[in-house]
């Protein structure tokens, strides 16, 4: 069963560790079985193997999915892949009929065909992931609807929004994230069994009725393409890697709006630690690890494209390091996913500190500059005059409202006391952004019909 026989020496200890994936490819038992179980029916149902060893097939393996499930499978020192160890079992359960069950196959379509079903279903759970924690952020939008706060750009005060809108910019790119893993579903769903090792095989069977059986939605057509595609777990990965950019930006605000100088936020004990030597620390250092984690799943991601640039068809044995790149990528995804979900639910926010922040009037110097605008001086005249003003206040250490109109006259015979000083009232500069999409209050309350809108259909494509 080895397929070893041509050869006169034994492998070399240090290739056989070097090629031996059992280590990893253990995740893909349960793939496995379902695929060899409908590769079996198969084989029995055109007639390629008697009835009778398709039954024992079928019985044995069957026998390994249980102790698979259960965590029974004992792995033999002799085995080189996840592949080779069920058949051997296989093969131990059901005598010679055992032997049958690799005719029609070749392991390079075999495994194409696992990572496929693998990556199929992982997909869709980290689609569900991210839905939940797009549904959370929306929740918390919801629950801090006109809560004001300040806007950055180069981390410098810009312009003041709400936090509702804030934290809704964190919705749209998780549903964003949502669609690209459901492409990434979509692009593992055609089977590759059926190639053989890239040429297609010399009996005639019947590759709809497995597709079918495994609930794939197609068939690749071309039988080199089938051995040699990872186009899908690159798919998977490239969704990963941007899920994760998204995921460390947000722990990273998390970090700058839980320290004492923002003072905008604070992190449940349950996500936080203690420092070893002072005792008065409270380290944001969930969010610190969202921040950290994300450049891991984004090297994976770069590292698979390595593997594949330039390799000849069909299948290399470099092809085998897609495994541990897309393992754990999931894996850290769904713990990163997890954690966010946690701390986002829990966090509170220190209203008084955000709209201290968010009340600076230089952040309507914008506004301003558009009220001139309006009134039919050219913007790039308008910004000028703009910041004239703001270079009188704080070279004086007043307030913009703090200006007497003959200096606001001075600086533009436009500007007049009345809608100069009633644009700097309370969050005027604030609900006067009512485009949609914009962080006035109706627009917020529009955009969060908008983003229900988008949850309730991403969820309603799943059923």
């Amino acid at each position: 069963m080895t397929g070893m026989s041509r050869f006169s020496l034994p492998q070399d200890e240090a290739f056989r560790k070097l090629n031996d994936s059992l280590s990893f490819d253990w995740r893909l038992a349960p793939y496995d079985v379902r695929q060899s179980m409908a590769h079996a029916r198969m084989l029995t149902a055109r007639g390629i193997i008697p009835e009778a060893d398709g039954e024992e097939l079928q019985r044995a393996l069957a026998m390994v999915a249980t102790e698979v499930e259960k965590q029974r499978f004992k792995f033999a020192p002799k085995d080189e892949d996840v592949h080779m160890a069920i058949e051997r079992r296989v093969t131990e359960l059901a005598g010679d009929a055992g032997a049958r069950l690799h005719t029609g196959r070749s392991r390079n379509d075999q495994v194409a065909t696992d990572m496929a079903m693998f990556t199929s279903e992982i997909a869709l759970t980290s689609e569900e992931t991210v839905l939940d924690l797009a549904q959370t952020l929306l929740t918390q939008a919801e629950a801090h609807l006109d809560w004001p706060m300040p806007g950055y750009t180069h981390l410098q005060r810009a312009q003041p929004v709400y936090l509702s809108h804030h934290l809704l910019a964190y919705t749209w790119m998780l549903l964003r994230d949502a669609r690209r893993f459901r492409a990434a579903h979509e692009a593992a769903s055609l089977l590759p069994l059926g190639a053989g090792a890239l040429a297609g095989v010399d009996f005639d069977t019947d590759r709809p009725q497995v597709a079918e059986d495994l609930g794939f939605a197609g068939l690749v057509e071309n039988s080199i393409d089938a051995v040699s595609n990872r186009d899908f777990v690159l798919d998977y990965l490239a969704a990963a890697a941007t899920c994760a950019t998204h995921l460390s930006r947000l722990g990273a605000e998390i970090v700058l709006w839980s320290s004492e100088e923002f003072g905008f936020a604070d992190v449940s004990d349950a996500w936080a630690s203690g420092s070893s030597i002072m005792p008065q620390k409270k380290n944001p250092d969930c969010a610190e690890l969202l921040r950290g984690k994300a450049p891991r799943v984004v090297a994976h991601l770069s590292a698979l494209y390595g593997v594949m640039h330039g390799l000849p068809l069909t299948y290399n044995k470099d092809m085998q390091e897609d495994k541990e790149h897309l393992f754990d990528a999931v894996d850290t995804l769904a713990l990163m996913l997890a954690a966010a979900d946690g701390m986002v639910a829990t966090i509170t926010f220190n209203r008084e500190r955000l709209a201290a922040a968010s009340g600076d009037e230089l952040l309507a110097a914008t506004d301003v500059a558009d009220l001139l605008v309006k009134r039919g001086v050219p913007f790039r005249h308008a910004h000028g005059v703009v910041s004239s003003l703001v270079r009188e206040a704080v070279s004086s250490g007043r307030k913009l409202s703090e200006l007497s109109e003959d200096e606001l006259r001075a600086a533009s015979p436009e500007l007049d006391g009345e809608s100069f000083y009633g644009l700097l009232a309370d969050r005027a500069w604030i609900e006067s952004k009512a485009s949609r999409g914009g962080t006035a209050l109706a627009a917020i309350e529009s955009q969060l019909g908008y983003a229900h809108a988008e949850l309730d259909r991403a969820r309603s494509d799943r059923d």
